[in-house]
């Protein structure tokens, strides 16, 4: 992969992790089983990051592409 593949990437992802913080994911999970009859729980699982992590990917993907036109 060429620099400008990689500093596209990270802008766009960057920019994703600014507008989408996290997400969440649910899992069933069995809590009881007597013979035939069974008690599932959903248990949520939330997975959150900071917008400042996807600032510095947009700022550092920024920088991959302008030191690229620098070097050409």
């Amino acid at each position: 992969m060429n620099n400008k593949t990689i500093g596209i990437s990270l802008v766009i992802i960057g920019v994703l992790m600014i507008l989408y913080t996290g997400f969440n994911f649910i899992t069933t999970e069995e809590v009881v089983q007597i013979g035939p009859i069974q008690v599932n729980a959903k248990k949520s699982h939330p997975i959150q990051w900071s917008p400042i992590v996807g600032a510095l990917l947009l700022l550092g993907g920024a920088l991959v592409l302008v030191l690229k036109k620098k070097d050409a």
